[in-house]
């Protein structure tokens, strides 16, 4: 009992510094939730959020290309599928752009520069199975790629990673569906 005692006695406890967090408030008060804190990352976290809004969006006009143009026995229950993820993705988008913004960035919307910045490709297949193998790799390359931002974000910006883990389980979601879709 003694050594445990002695062990929680050397341990160094954790303690705010309420000196640290009042001048970190008052500074920059235009930059609102962004405090010093979220030092020299914020800028990078904003550059990688624009890419993945960018994947974003070429995910839901894949899905709705996919959607209107889908066709066979089968096409019809997965069409309807395709438009739930378009409808995903389109909410994922406004979180990543709403983030960008509270992080004082601008969501990057250019549709000139979509293709390029998208981590994921648009599809024009016109076979069903095709359509379901293409939106697979798409959210596979969407799973990877926020697991990665997930991981260089860290304690960074909690914030944002929270966000990132949120929509991961989305992608997760999406990619066993489609998978269960191959074959039919």
């Amino acid at each position: 009992m003694t050594t445990a005692v002695a062990q929680d006695k050397s341990r160094e406890r954790l303690v705010l510094d309420q000196a640290a967090i009042e001048e970190a408030a008052s500074q920059s008060l235009d930059d609102g939730a962004v405090t010093p804190g979220y030092g020299p990352w914020r800028d990078d976290i904003v550059q990688l959020l624009n890419d993945a809004l960018a994947t974003e969006l070429v995910c839901v006009l894949r899905y709705k290309r996919h959607y209107f143009t889908a066709s066979g026995v089968s096409s019809p229950a997965i069409a309807d599928e395709f438009l739930v993820h378009a409808n995903e993705e389109a909410a994922h988008a406004d979180k990543i752009a709403e983030r960008i913004v509270q992080l004082g960035g601008e969501p990057d919307f250019n549709p000139n520069t979509l293709h390029d910045r998208s981590h994921a490709s648009y599809d024009e297949s016109t076979e069903l199975q095709a359509m379901v193998r293409a939106n697979l790799i798409a959210e596979r390359i969407a799973i990877e790629t926020y697991r990665q931002m997930i991981a260089l974000i860290g304690d960074k910006d909690p914030t944002t990673r929270r966000m990132l883990e949120e929509i991961l389980t989305d992608e997760e979601e999406h990619a066993d569906e489609l998978k269960d879709w191959l074959g039919h």
